[in-house]
């Protein structure tokens, strides 16, 4: 898609967003229950598209993308309404008579722009919050999970029109011809490197932004951990999808007292979820491409892998692998590293590993295992990440009821729920004055006994 039919789509949806047609509730609800029968009717189909992509699994693919975005949707049927309810608020006496209220009023047209790794749930979750605020959707899913974006592109045009919802595909070419346009909301997710071109894109129009990014997110395991649980849940959060997980525990920040035993406990754990062959297990994912299979496996050093650290190009596969004795020098420490590869890393004290945590950029996601609840709450205090969980990995992004996002080096607000529909929305604060009655006091000229009046009022 050209430069000219972009601006066209944006255009259009533009003219169709100022004529209301976004703005009724049962129209909204109407498109959300449409998506949601699509999603219900096609699974097998976008299961299968997914799977060309990833490799994942029909049953994995249900549990981190479709079913997690029909969760989302319902929840939005559900709560929609109230969400998007005028509120009244307190009126100050010097106001009187007026009602004052916050009014949720949607942006307008709506640029969504998704990664590869959950190309589904990261493109279609962020739109049913847009839709259920009242927006228009230009989509752009990514160019490295091409049959999962085609399956969005059928998807969008059989439940909706262009002007409402539209879907570009390509590339970096269409990415910034997207960019170049004047959207009113821009919601990316991806990596920093390119978040920090949308932001620098979205200043050209003072358009605001919603970044989801990611990082080197840590896992802490402190000494009075339950090993066998932590190295269970651990090795189930670092492996799914393959590591090409934004919030997947990048890697293992130990007690050194607890680190031998727990290397064991997680090595068990991959046998036992994976195999003893995992380049054979139909249920294991792929990385995503060559390039990034050649990246990953070029943070592998064989010296240090206690784990894995086998591969096959052909399948684009790459064992479950565990570093162990690794630094915060080697190569693997040096980025984000979005693929099977679980370093392990030591502390002599809780307070030596929280100043290191906070010495680096702040973490979309940080894990905790102890059974010590002033140690959680110590780390969960003092550490600077978007979100988490004590004693699991994962699961804080699989609620409509809390907010996910991140901030700082891993991004800028949040989505999910309330959250999501406040991320699409933009609160108008009104005040409904009467004209029944109109106080002089700020008009001049200014008098003597108007002035006590303003001090009693504004005090």
């Amino acid at each position: 898609m050209n430069e000219s039919e972009i601006r066209q789509i944006v255009e259009k949806q533009r003219a169709y967003f100022y004529t209301g047609a976004t703005l009724p509730l049962d129209g909204r609800i109407r498109a959300l229950k449409k998506l949601r029968t699509y999603i219900q009717e096609h699974e097998a189909e976008l299961n299968e598209a997914i799977r060309k992509d990833l490799g994942k699994s029909a049953y994995e693919s249900f549990m981190c993308e479709t079913g997690l975005v029909l969760t989302e949707i319902t929840y939005m049927l559900k709560h929609v309404r109230s969400f998007a309810r005028e509120k009244t608020v307190y009126t100050p006496l010097a106001q009187f008579h007026s009602r004052s209220f916050v009014k949720p009023s949607p942006y307008g047209v709506t640029l969504i722009m998704s990664p590869w790794n959950y190309p589904f749930l990261l493109t279609i979750d962020p739109l049913a919050d847009a839709i259920a605020a009242g927006n228009t959707a230009v989509v752009k899913p990514s160019a490295y999970s091409p049959n999962t974006s085609r399956a969005i592109q059928s998807m969008i045009h059989e439940c909706f029109d262009e002007e409402y919802v539209a879907v570009v595909t390509g590339g970096r070419a269409e990415n910034t011809c997207l960019l170049n346009e004047h959207f009113d909301y821009i919601f990316f997710t991806g990596s920093q490197a390119v978040g920090k071109d949308v932001m620098a894109h979205a200043a050209q129009h003072l358009t605001p932004v919603t970044l989801e990014l990611g990082g080197k997110s840590p896992c802490i395991v402190e000494k009075s951990a339950d090993l066998k649980l932590a190295a269970r849940r651990i090795v189930f959060g670092k492996y799914l999808n393959c590591g090409q997980t934004c919030v997947a525990p990048d890697y293992i920040y130990c007690d050194r007292t607890v680190r031998e035993q727990l290397v064991q406990e997680i090595k068990k754990q991959i046998q036992q979820q994976f195999g003893s062959e995992p380049l054979t297990n139909e249920n294991y994912g792929k990385i995503i491409n060559e390039k990034h299979f050649d990246r990953i496996t070029g943070l592998i050093d064989p010296k240090k892998v206690v784990h894995g650290g086998n591969s096959d190009r052909d399948t684009l596969k790459i064992e479950p692998t565990v570093m162990d004795h690794v630094t915060f020098d080697d190569t693997v420490m040096q980025e984000e590293i979005f693929g099977p590869v679980l370093p392990v890393l030591t502390y002599d004290s809780l307070d030596d590993a929280i100043r290191k945590i906070n010495s680096m950029q702040h973490p979309l996601a940080l894990y905790i295992f102890t059974s010590d609840r002033a140690a959680a709450k110590k780390v969960t205090a003092h550490c600077g990440f978007g979100g988490g969980c004590i004693n699991d990995t994962i699961i804080h992004l699989a609620t409509s009821e809390m907010g996910f996002g991140g901030f700082g080096e891993s991004g800028m607000g949040s989505y999910h729920g309330r959250e999501g529909f406040r991320t699409f929305s933009h609160y108008k604060s009104i005040v409904d004055k009467k004209t029944w009655l109109d106080l002089p006091m700020r008009y001049q000229p200014y008098r003597k006994f108007n002035e006590k009046l303003l001090h009693i009022f504004l005090r």
